[in-house]
């Protein structure tokens, strides 16, 4: 049997265990708003908050949601970028034990509907540039309110006329729509009473959250978080890489993911910091951000690192305030990982680009590269109080050290569950001969004899897209829904800018179809119904798909079909 957690003589000077508070989300943050109540929580495009300011915010909209009837274990739907009106109303849902299903504010309405009737959400936050696609979803429950945010609700004067020069003008106006209630109304107390705000019945162990991440059956599945679950993660976090207060960092990675919600967000609040929205990936703006704020702390994808590791601009940059960077979400190559070190010693920085693992089913990360050990082609080793195995493909064994087998965890980042899918939820959360309940992440690695922990593939099957998970069952049935498909099948193909991109290979009912007009034709239908990276790059027509002994078919043999061509021979993205 393997050393019982080998890894802990490379955590330096981080702690083996942790402390973690037996609070809300929400109470977490009263109490560093006592502690610092004159720094500031967050700034974004120019406009800024105290923690003072931010918890009086957050009871405003605490009990302006109470007036619309927003209760304990209701569930609210967030779809909002990384803005001021998402973390507010988040916090104030969380005030109230009411229970925010985060979606990304780019989903179609079919989408939408999905994540309504999965979630019974009857009030929904937007952005009033999505409105419309808000207002198009058709839930079992219909919704009862919209409150609609815009983005010069916290802009100041200057950008607030830029803004509506340049992206404003092209907003449609909102029709009328008696379910509609603007925020910065209701913020004002002029768009509800103040009714009271009840008081806080709502614990650690109760539910926090709602992410949604793909499932094998073609239907994103609801992932319930609880407050728990968030600041043990994000305390694990804040020890690996060292955030504490007077940290900037930079929140990238937006408010429906894990790491963006429980990170970028919810423990730089919890440790003082400053989190610098940035509502929008934009590797410009990001660039940008880095040369006026300089920030301490950067939380990104693999992506987002290639494209800094080659801005000039940034080579006039001064670097050093940079402390730590965490690369998420995705493998990090190693060119990347060093060009980007390169540039930030050029710049008078000595930052490393930490590498970790995690699943939403986490929370997010759970873990990463030690500060001074790095290792070719490792995720690292666990964060304190997680515990990390590799069981023997299809059992609850745990594996010989080096072989491959599905990479495990336990600890407190782990889930409640799956939302209302005991079935789904039993077979990810079993409870193994020592007792405790392990996480099977459905991912295959191996361990080394020191407990470092190596990714090699996947049990389920997944697509990795600039650092977001693509399930092709999801896009496969959207496809067999088209009546020009008879066949179908989605895989990953390599992308140098992408990582994987989205290719179909479809088989048509009438072969004679098969050109350009229809592979067009086919991605249309996809983008109406499936968020823009879910959607192919491009369209393969086969006669026939390759098939398995048992007739299923193949989607294996056209990986590595793809993966035996040249790079020269893939399509351009």
């Amino acid at each position: 049997m393997p050393e019982p957690s080998p890894w802990l003589r490379f955590y330096g000077e981080v702690p083996k265990s942790l402390d973690y508070p037996e609070t809300t989300l929400y109470e977490a943050v009263v109490k560093t708003a006592a502690r610092v109540p004159d720094a500031i929580a967050w700034e974004f495009e120019g406009a800024a908050s105290t923690y003072a300011a931010l918890i009086n915010e957050v009871d405003r909209a605490a009990r302006a949601l109470t007036a619309l009837g927003l209760k304990a274990r209701d569930r609210i739907l967030i779809s909002m970028p990384t803005a001021p009106p998402g973390i507010v109303a988040f916090y104030a849902a969380n005030r109230l034990g009411a229970v925010p299903a985060l979606i990304h504010p780019l989903s179609t309405a079919p989408e939408i509907t999905h994540y309504l009737d999965a979630s019974g959400a009857r009030i929904a936050v937007v952005l009033d540039a999505f409105y419309g696609t808000m207002a198009a979803a058709t839930p079992r429950t219909p919704l009862t309110t919209v409150i609609v945010a815009r983005m010069p609700d916290y802009l100041p004067p200057l950008k607030k006329l830029g803004f509506w020069l340049t992206r404003g003008r092209k907003i449609a106006n909102i029709p009328k729509d008696p379910r509609v209630r603007r925020w910065a109304d209701l913020m004002s107390g002029d768009g509800a009473p103040d009714s009271g705000t009840p008081a806080i019945s709502t614990t650690a162990n109760d539910a926090a959250a709602i992410l949604f991440s793909g499932g094998t059956t073609g239907q994103p599945k609801g992932i319930v978080l609880s407050n728990r679950n968030f600041i043990a993660e994000g305390l694990q976090v804040a020890a690996w890489a060292g955030v504490c207060k007077g940290d900037a960092v930079l929140a990238i990675l937006p408010l429906f993911h894990g790491f963006g919600l429980g990170v970028c967000v919810n423990a730089v609040l919890m440790a003082g910091g400053t989190s610098i929205l940035v509502p929008a990936f934009n590797p410009a703006v990001v660039a940008e951000l880095l040369l006026t704020r300089r920030p301490t702390i950067m939380v990104g994808v693999p992506t987002l690192y290639e494209a800094l590791g080659r801005d000039p601009a940034l080579r006039r940059a001064d670097l050093s305030a940079l402390r730590a960077c965490v690369s998420g979400a995705d493998i990090l190559p190693r060119p990347v990982k060093e060009r980007f070190e390169r540039l930030v010693a050029e710049c008078g920085g000595q930052v490393r680009l930490l590498e970790g693992y995690g699943l939403t089913e986490a929370v997010s990360a759970i873990m990463a590269t030690p500060l001074n050990d790095y290792r070719e082609g490792s995720i690292g080793v666990p964060f304190p109080d997680m515990e990390a195995m590799i069981c023997a493909t299809g059992s609850e064994l745990e594996a010989t050290v080096g072989d491959e087998g599905e990479i495990c965890v336990s600890g407190p980042a782990v889930m409640m569950g799956y939302l209302d899918d005991p079935a789904a939820t039993a077979e990810a959360l079993r409870t193994h001969a020592d007792g405790r309940v392990w996480l099977h992440t459905g991912d295959l690695g191996r361990m080394d004899a020191d407990g470092f922990f190596y990714f090699t593939g996947r049990l389920k099957r997944m697509i990795k897209s600039s650092g977001f998970n693509v399930y092709p069952a999801q896009v496969e049935s959207v496809l067999y829904q088209n009546p020009l498909v008879a066949e179908a099948c989605v895989v990953g193909v390599p992308d140098t800018a992408q990582v994987e991109r989205v290719k179909a290979y479809v088989v048509l009912k009438n072969p004679a179809q098969a050109g350009p007009h229809t592979e067009a034709a086919l991605i249309s239908y996809c983008r109406e119904r499936l968020i823009k990276w879910s959607c192919p790059r491009e369209v393969e027509f086969r006669d026939e798909l390759p098939r398995t002994r048992i007739g299923k078919v193949d989607y294996r043999a056209l990986v590595a079909e793809q993966k035996a061509k040249p790079p020269g021979a893939l399509t351009p993205a």
